[in-house]
Protein backbone atom coordinates (compact mmCIF):
# COMPACT_ATOMS: atom_id res chain seq x y z
CA UNK A 1 0.00 0.00 0.00
CA UNK A 2 1.24 3.50 -0.26
CA UNK A 3 1.09 6.08 1.80
CA UNK A 4 -1.15 8.47 0.89
CA UNK A 5 0.67 12.33 0.42
CA UNK A 6 -0.17 14.86 3.33
CA UNK A 7 -2.86 16.74 0.98
CA UNK A 8 -5.09 13.48 1.11
CA UNK A 9 -4.43 12.55 4.59
CA UNK A 10 -7.12 13.36 6.63
CA UNK A 11 -6.72 14.84 10.13
CA UNK A 12 -8.00 12.96 13.10
CA UNK A 13 -8.46 13.27 16.82
CA UNK A 14 -9.35 10.05 18.70
CA UNK A 15 -11.29 9.77 21.78
CA UNK A 16 -11.14 6.34 23.89
CA UNK A 17 -10.85 5.90 27.72
CA UNK A 18 -8.38 2.83 26.77
CA UNK A 19 -5.34 3.71 26.51
CA UNK A 20 -3.99 0.65 24.92
CA UNK A 21 -7.05 0.87 22.72
CA UNK A 22 -5.91 4.26 21.50
CA UNK A 23 -2.42 3.20 20.79
CA UNK A 24 -3.73 0.11 18.54
CA UNK A 25 -5.96 2.60 16.99
CA UNK A 26 -3.31 5.09 16.03
CA UNK A 27 -0.66 2.08 14.96
CA UNK A 28 -3.81 1.00 12.81
CA UNK A 29 -4.70 4.83 11.37
CA UNK A 30 -1.04 6.66 11.39
CA UNK A 31 -0.23 4.98 8.19
CA UNK A 32 -3.04 6.76 6.46
CA UNK A 33 -3.97 9.66 8.83
CA UNK A 34 -3.13 12.69 10.68
CA UNK A 35 -3.77 12.19 14.29
CA UNK A 36 -3.66 15.32 15.71
CA UNK A 37 -5.19 14.38 19.35
CA UNK A 38 -6.06 11.55 21.68
CA UNK A 39 -8.41 11.98 24.40
CA UNK A 40 -10.14 9.88 27.27
CA UNK A 41 -12.97 11.24 28.24
CA UNK A 42 -16.25 13.50 26.21
CA UNK A 43 -15.28 16.63 27.92
CA UNK A 44 -11.87 16.55 26.52
CA UNK A 45 -12.68 15.67 22.54
CA UNK A 46 -15.38 18.80 23.10
CA UNK A 47 -12.36 20.65 23.80
CA UNK A 48 -9.75 19.23 21.69
CA UNK A 49 -12.09 19.14 17.74
CA UNK A 50 -13.33 23.17 19.05
CA UNK A 51 -9.36 23.72 19.53
CA UNK A 52 -8.24 21.38 16.72
CA UNK A 53 -10.93 21.40 13.72
CA UNK A 54 -10.01 17.61 12.35
CA UNK A 55 -12.00 16.25 9.41
CA UNK A 56 -13.17 13.42 11.28
CA UNK A 57 -13.82 12.74 14.68
CA UNK A 58 -13.33 8.89 16.02
CA UNK A 59 -14.51 8.06 19.25
CA UNK A 60 -16.09 5.40 21.42
CA UNK A 61 -19.63 5.68 23.03
CA UNK A 62 -18.90 4.78 26.28
CA UNK A 63 -16.02 7.57 28.22
CA UNK A 64 -16.01 9.14 31.28
CA UNK A 65 -17.77 12.77 31.67
CA UNK A 66 -19.60 12.87 28.53
CA UNK A 67 -20.24 10.11 26.60
CA UNK A 68 -19.95 10.11 22.55
CA UNK A 69 -22.96 10.34 21.18
CA UNK A 70 -23.57 13.65 23.71
CA UNK A 71 -19.94 15.02 22.48
CA UNK A 72 -21.30 14.38 19.09
CA UNK A 73 -24.56 16.00 18.93
CA UNK A 74 -22.65 19.19 20.68
CA UNK A 75 -20.15 18.81 17.76
CA UNK A 76 -21.89 18.45 15.07
CA UNK A 77 -24.84 20.99 15.83
CA UNK A 78 -22.56 23.05 16.62
CA UNK A 79 -20.45 23.06 13.53
CA UNK A 80 -17.09 22.10 14.91
CA UNK A 81 -16.95 19.18 13.12
CA UNK A 82 -19.04 17.39 9.85
CA UNK A 83 -18.27 14.16 9.97
CA UNK A 84 -18.28 11.74 13.34
CA UNK A 85 -17.80 7.99 13.53
CA UNK A 86 -18.45 6.05 16.88
CA UNK A 87 -16.44 3.06 17.42
CA UNK A 88 -17.96 0.50 20.03
CA UNK A 89 -18.24 -3.01 21.29
CA UNK A 90 -21.69 -2.10 21.07
CA UNK A 91 -24.33 -3.16 18.18
CA UNK A 92 -27.73 -2.14 19.84
CA UNK A 93 -30.10 -0.68 18.16
CA UNK A 94 -31.37 1.93 20.43
CA UNK A 95 -27.98 3.21 20.65
CA UNK A 96 -27.51 2.66 16.77
CA UNK A 97 -30.46 4.86 16.79
CA UNK A 98 -29.44 6.96 19.16
CA UNK A 99 -26.24 7.70 17.09
CA UNK A 100 -28.11 8.72 14.02
CA UNK A 101 -30.44 10.76 15.13
CA UNK A 102 -27.63 12.52 16.94
CA UNK A 103 -26.45 13.06 13.28
CA UNK A 104 -23.39 9.93 13.41
CA UNK A 105 -22.93 8.57 9.82
CA UNK A 106 -20.26 6.26 10.83
CA UNK A 107 -20.48 3.21 13.46
CA UNK A 108 -17.46 0.91 13.72
CA UNK A 109 -17.74 -2.12 16.15
CA UNK A 110 -14.16 -2.70 17.57
CA UNK A 111 -14.14 -5.84 16.20
CA UNK A 112 -14.50 -5.05 12.87
CA UNK A 113 -12.34 -1.92 13.27
CA UNK A 114 -8.90 -3.46 11.73
CA UNK A 115 -10.77 -4.50 8.34
CA UNK A 116 -13.00 -1.15 8.06
CA UNK A 117 -12.41 1.51 10.66
CA UNK A 118 -9.78 3.68 7.77
CA UNK A 119 -13.05 2.83 5.17
CA UNK A 120 -15.77 4.66 7.69
CA UNK A 121 -13.65 7.38 8.23
CA UNK A 122 -13.29 8.20 4.03
CA UNK A 123 -16.89 7.33 3.65
CA UNK A 124 -18.15 9.67 6.07
CA UNK A 125 -15.91 12.16 5.39
CA UNK A 126 -17.12 12.31 1.69
CA UNK A 127 -20.68 12.55 3.18
CA UNK A 128 -21.82 8.99 3.03
CA UNK A 129 -22.72 6.98 5.70
CA UNK A 130 -21.15 3.55 7.14
CA UNK A 131 -22.20 1.34 9.13
CA UNK A 132 -20.23 -2.02 10.31
CA UNK A 133 -21.37 -5.26 8.63
CA UNK A 134 -22.31 -6.43 12.14
CA UNK A 135 -25.03 -3.86 12.75
CA UNK A 136 -28.74 -4.52 11.73
CA UNK A 137 -29.52 -1.89 9.43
Amino acid sequence: MVAPSPADRLRLVLADDCPALIDEIVALLAPEHTILDCVGDGTRLVDAVNRLHPDVVVSDINMPRLNGIDAARRLLDGGACRAFVLLTVNNDSLLVTAAVDAGIRGFVLKADAGEELSQAIRDVFAGATYFSRGISR
